[in-house]
């Protein structure tokens, strides 16, 4: 029962790369098999293809399309190679790298970059770079959750020229205008939350608002992807229940989606993404025969799925020559009584309503099933003990119409009932009035607590008459003036003016420089340390700016208006750090601070070495070894930098040994973190000797033994 050992190169068993988070050498016509049950789900759903993924790992390899028949493996695929997938998570890999979003990036990097190294050199043979590169000439496809994690993929395909297909998160709407800057085409999902329940006030406390947000406003995401003129294709992928798929694409044509788009996301567009435009997608000569038959258009309300052909095959889903049962019947279930059906609803009988008149009088909504002659029926009686009721039956009889068959109540008794034709349902005329517009709420900039209704926008502003600290020779100022214009102060004095300013009163109120935060840990999406080895110079916190933390709202609260984002303790190398502007309700890339020197976290101390996670974990585990990590680190970045030079770009690209020949050139600065006097100085004495320094030791507890 000891401490697990740290797995820091792949165990896989072949001549696979180094990280087992990276393994586009799975392709899934190699490991694909037909899911009978699935595929009926997703035929009755009206589902005819689909695109097979291995969703496991950051290179997760080829997917593969295919068709919902019935019929062996090989007859079904479509296209064994539809695209290359990737995503930010590494999957059940046995590697601790990456722990962190930052990581998940970098290894990524690096990936990119080993790759374009690999196809040039003829000394080893590598299953995953040789498939990584084989890959590149396919359709790209990036999963994520969130927005800005839409805004990571698509970033880090430009760095290397690729333009990913993004299977988004749903939240698109939330700021469409930098989805749309990406130019990438979309896989949305339909899984729009579920109402929250407030009913117990200490429950509902623990409903943020960006969850209420969301809830109102994830419906309208592929209208407003609509109205923006973004491409993309929708999926059932994500549903509790696939059986919602048409149910949630109605709730986004009543929020402003066409119908024309709907189609078009769920046949063409997938189609042409996936590159099998010319086997389905269209009804024409030559094609697949792929196609539905339906009762009415497909996305109106009650419409009835009656057949789904796959290939040419006819899955039967509902009977087309179904009778129509709607009307008024008499009920009569075993231990409940009497009570009155009424079936109402499209194609012959979809929808139910149970009455019973008398003293405990009911009125109530039943689920109503029908699938030819076979019948389903579920209600339940609030006022009667015997609470849920469930029925099943079949039509035994035509004239008049009689449904007989087994009950079963919630009690567990069962027993038998008949329900016998009384008279037809009667027909109200509906009138041709227009459908109110759903009244839906106003994005808030960012999407959470403290939110504006409109993104902030710079304005020239004057204020008056306040007590000004200029932090220069002209030291404080009395009854002065600041104005602000284009984001810079344009001006200090008294009696400033400016046409078209704002103007705030500071009468009794001082104003000063905005606070500058050295050593900040907010605005960090997925983790601010990657700490699975001793140096991860490679990662990047501006791979990761959060503008959605409320931390950000906090400090400018406290006076903050600048911080520098560090990663965090947890090894003695660690990444590098972002200076941002607290810019409360921009986007992460409008936060960061343009043109500012670019730093780097280390550490000393008792994180680095692990002192509380027990033995074996990860070198070093004492001080001693804290030092050899910085000397190793720097010896060999010194060595990379030299046969760079000699052999250019020959040789591998290492992102972390980068980020260290920068310090050695003064292109990166350190901030380092401690505490102890004989650490700081051993640091010291590693930077005279391998020719670096030291720009900031924060914390420094014992730092007045050094000076």
């Amino acid at each position: 029962g000891g401490q697990r050992q740290s797995i820091f190169v792949s165990t896989k068993k072949g001549a696979y790369g180094w990280n087992e988070a990276i393994r586009p050498e799975t392709y899934v016509k190699n490991i694909f098999s037909v899911d009978t049950k699935k595929a009926d789900e997703l035929r009755k759903v009206g589902f005819g293809s689909v695109n097979v993924i291995s969703r496991d790992g950051i290179a997760r390899g080829v997917s593969a399309a295919v068709t919902l028949n019935e019929g062996a493996d090989n007859a079904v695929i479509l296209k064994d190679q539809t695209a290359a997938n990737y995503s930010f998570n590494k999957g059940t890999s046995s590697n601790d790298y990456p722990t962190s979003l930052m990581g998940s990036i970098a290894l990524l990097r690096q990936t990119y970059y080993d790759s374009q190294w690999y196809g040039k050199q003829k000394d080893e043979y590598n299953i995953s770079l040789d498939e990584f590169g084989k890959q590149q000439t396919i359709s790209q496809i990036f999963e994520v959750d969130g927005w800005q994690n839409v805004l990571r993929a698509d970033k880090i395909g430009k760095e290397f020229g690729k333009k990913f297909i993004i299977k988004s998160g749903g939240d698109e709407y939330q700021r469409i205008n930098e989805v749309k800057a990406t130019g990438a085409s979309l896989i949305v999902p339909l899984s729009f939350p579920k109402a929250y329940d407030v009913e117990d006030p200490a429950e509902a406390r623990n409903v943020t608002l960006s969850q209420m947000k969301g809830w109102e406003l994830a419906p309208t995401n592929p209208a407003a992807l609509e109205k923006a003129g973004i491409n993309f294709a929708l999926t059932a992928f994500g549903l509790e229940n696939s059986r919602d798929f048409w149910t949630n694409i109605r709730t986004a044509i009543e929020n402003g989606l066409t119908e024309k788009q709907a189609l078009l996301a769920v046949t063409t567009i997938p189609a042409n993404l996936l590159g099998i435009g010319d086997k389905v997608g269209s009804l024409e000569k030559g094609k697949v025969a792929n196609f539905l038959i339906s009762s009415d258009n497909l996305f109106k309300n009650g419409n009835i799925i009656f057949e789904n052909w796959v290939q040419g095959k006819r899955f039967i889903v509902n009977k087309i020559d179904v009778s129509d049962v709607r009307g008024t019947y008499n009920l009569n279930v075993d231990g409940v009584g009497a009570l009155t059906l009424k079936i109402t609803g499209t194609g012959g009988g979809s929808a139910a309503a149970i009455e019973r008149n008398g003293v405990d009088s009911v009125k109530t909504t039943a689920t109503f099933t029908r699938n030819g002659d076979w019948v389903s029926i579920n209600f339940n009686l609030k006022k009667n003990p015997k609470g849920d009721v469930r029925l099943s039956g079949y039509i035994t009889s035509a004239n008049p119409i009689t449904i007989k068959g087994e009950s079963a109540l919630a009690d567990g008794s069962t027993g038998k009932f008949t329900a016998t034709f009384k008279e037809a349902a009667k027909e109200t005329p509906k009138k041709d009035e227009p459908k109110p517009s759903l009244a839906v709420g106003s994005l808030i900039y960012p999407f959470t607590a403290f939110g504006a209704t409109e993104l902030p926008k710079g304005e020239t502003v004057l204020i008056k008459n306040g007590t000004v600290w200029t932090n220069e020779k002209d030291g404080i100022l009395q009854n002065a003036d600041v104005l602000l214009e284009n984001g810079k102060i344009k001006a200090v004095g008294k009696n400033l003016s400016a046409s078209g300013a704002k103007v705030i009163d500071a009468t009794g109120k001082h104003i000063t420089a905005g606070i500058i935060d050295e050593h900040s840990h907010i605005a960090g999406a997925g983790g601010i340390n990657e700490g699975a080895q001793s140096v991860s110079a490679e990662v990047r916190i501006s791979d990761i700016i959060n503008s959605e933390d409320v931390n950000i709202y906090r400090q400018l609260a406290g006076g903050v208006t600048t911080s520098h984002i560090l990663h965090g303790s947890a090894n003695p190398v660690g990444g590098q750090s972002q200076l941002i502007k607290l810019r409360w309700g921009k986007s992460p890339e409008e936060l960061k601070f343009a043109g500012a020197d670019g730093f780097i976290k280390f550490a000393l101390g008792e994180n680095v070495k692990q002192s509380n996670f027990g033995t074996g974990a990860r070198f070093p585990v004492t001080r001693m070894g804290v030092e050899q990590t910085f000397v190793d680190e720097f010896t060999r970045a010194k060595e990379y930098e030299k046969a760079m030079k000699v052999k250019g770009n020959s040789v591998r690209r290492d992102l972390e040994l980068d980020a260290i020949v920068e310090i050695l050139n003064n292109k990166r600065f350190i901030t380092c973190h401690s505490y102890v006097q004989s650490e700081i100085n051993m640091l010291i004495h590693v930077a005279d000797s391998l020719g670096f320094k030291i720009n900031t030791f924060t914390h420094i507890l014992e730092g007045y033994k050094v000076a």
